[in-house]
């Protein structure tokens, strides 16, 4: 507990220097007519976030392979979003360094160095590489308004943490959940709406991708099954699939930045971010979490509970569609 305690602090003072240094050396997120920000902001937070995170991953190290493969690859994420944020890469490099990190990635907690390779395994390994692709890219699409990109971090950590402690072989893998939570807390002090500082991309791939490789590694070790973290980031998958399947309909190109995702919708109804976050606090709190306890207990009934899960959002988005 003291490493995540002082995980958490390291992210909270670490991220209070960065924000002085941001606006001294103005790397500032300027609004357009896309943003749901009216201010410049100091953005590029998650890199004093991932800064804490490494102060407690070698406090407690040595690590798995497994996770000290996540670890790096997240760092080298967050450098490839430093450069993004701060010269512009294009989307084809950006492209590029998200496939073979996601590719590799899987490859590794797949174990297919020493496995056979049959085409179960080989489908397994597309569909994780997706996976991986999708959630490092939907977090970046959900990365929109105050606090919701580190308080879906924090809520889906501390879930898996919750579940994976179940286990006795679990230990390294709930600790690395728990300082991930502690250094997005930090973080979530001075990005809570009123937001001061900003993720960034160099903040919102690493975290979607270390999501996503905690639920691919939780899943094939049985810790936390793919079903269970379904549930945990239900809010963040169903927005950003529901949206993006309503763009590719519409013939819009779905690279293209823009502002209609259903949580974005609603704090623009409601005129302010804090609300929009709060619900996502209460809709995991009352719904999302119980229903992935039970399924964890439950697992025979893991595709009833899953769409049990997205019911209320499937509906939420349907609803919000219909706000400008």
């Amino acid at each position: 507990m003291t490493a995540i305690f002082a995980t958490f602090v390291s992210s909270l003072i670490a991220c209070g220097v960065y924000l002085r240094l941001a606006k001294s050396w103005k790397i500032l997120d300027r609004p357009n007519e896309r943003s749901s920000h009216r201010e410049p902001t100091p953005h590029g937070g998650g890199v004093p976030l991932l800064i804490a995170f490494a102060f407690g991953f070698t406090l407690m190290g040595p690590w798995v392979f497994e996770l000290s493969w996540l670890f790096f690859a997240a760092i080298f994420l967050m450098l490839v979003g430093v450069l993004d944020d701060s010269r512009g890469l294009s989307v084809a490099v950006r492209f590029l360094a998200y496939t073979v990190v996601s590719i590799s990635t899987a490859a590794v907690v797949l174990n297919l160095p020493s496995s056979s390779i049959t085409p179960w395994v080989l489908l397994q390994w597309l569909c994780l590489s997706f996976a991986i692709i999708w959630a490092l890219n939907l977090y970046n699409f959900m990365d929109g308004i105050d606090g919701i990109a580190a308080t879906q971090c924090v809520l889906a950590s501390l879930g898996a943490a919750f579940f994976a402690n179940t286990h006795s072989e679990a230990a390294a893998y709930t600790l690395f959940c728990l300082l991930l939570a502690a250094s997005a807390l930090g973080f979530l002090a001075w990005n809570w709406a009123p937001a001061r500082l900003f993720l960034g991309d160099a903040g919102s791939i690493p975290l979607g991708f270390l999501l996503a490789g905690l639920a691919g590694f939780g899943a094939t070790q049985g810790f936390v099954s793919f079903a269970v973290w379904a549930v945990l980031l239900a809010a963040f998958i169903g927005d950003a699939s529901w949206t993006l399947t309503a763009r590719l309909l519409a013939g819009k190109r779905i690279s293209q930045a823009h502002n209609q995702h259903g949580y974005q919708r609603l704090s623009r109804h409601w005129g302010s971010h804090q609300p929009v976050v709060l619900l996502l606090l209460a809709l995991y709190v009352f719904w999302l979490f119980p229903i992935a306890w039970f399924l964890h207990t439950n697992p025979d009934k893991a595709a009833y509970l899953v769409i049990l899960a997205y019911i209320p959002i499937a509906l939420g988005m349907a609803k919000t569609a219909k706000l400008t």
